[in-house]
């Protein structure tokens, strides 16, 4: 299956989901992360959830990393370069919805991307092997790309993993994990 198809087809899937699946989902993936073994980290970054697009609702996990003290970590995206700006999220963090519907902070303290432990990745689609398709910019195989190797990177999906993406570049970064409502696939 190439990209395009397994876009679209994971597009499909979500439009037909209720917004109670939708809450009932995220917090299940929510869940399945308590069991991971990735706790004792400081600095993760978490992508805020675009509604119109049907994503998963990272409240769940935005409250279980406040409730650990951990560094939250948010990105403001650059249309120029198609990069993405990190900053920390704090209790003066303004949030607002960029023309695209992407809720990103106003402005805030920088955080360079060596400093990031876990990334819980956004993505539409993602195969057995680890390859994830996003909305098809990439901005997030660039982010990837400047972290340390080290850095782990975490899918989150509501649904299981397609056989293949057939036309993976090599920019594209593999994911170390996906999580899905049912359970926690490692690659």
């Amino acid at each position: 299956m190439n990209k395009t198809v397994a876009r679209n087809k994971c597009k499909a899937a979500r439009n037909i989901l209720t917004q109670e699946e939708i809450e009932n989902k995220s917090l299940a993936i929510a869940n399945q992360l308590l069991q991971m073994d990735i706790w004792e980290k400081l600095y993760y970054h978490l992508f805020l959830t675009i509604g119109e697009q049907k994503e998963i609702n990272t409240e769940y996990i935005l409250h279980i990393l406040a409730g650990k003290d951990k560094e939250i970590v948010v990105s403001k995206c650059d249309f120029k370069n198609l990069t993405l700006v990190h900053f920390l999220m704090t209790d003066n963090t303004k949030i607002k919805k960029n023309s695209y519907n992407i809720p990103e902070p106003v402005e805030g303290i920088e955080v360079p991307d060596a400093k990031i432990d876990v990334v819980f990745v956004p993505l539409l689609a993602y195969d057995e092997e680890g390859n994830r398709v996003g909305y098809g910019k990439g901005f997030y195989d660039r982010f990837l790309k400047k972290c340390r190797p080290e850095t782990i990177k975490i899918g989150l999906s509501f649904f299981p993993p397609e056989e293949k993406i057939e036309d993976v570049s090599s920019n594209d970064i593999k994911l170390d994990f996906c999580v899905t409502p049912n359970e926690i696939i490692e690659f």
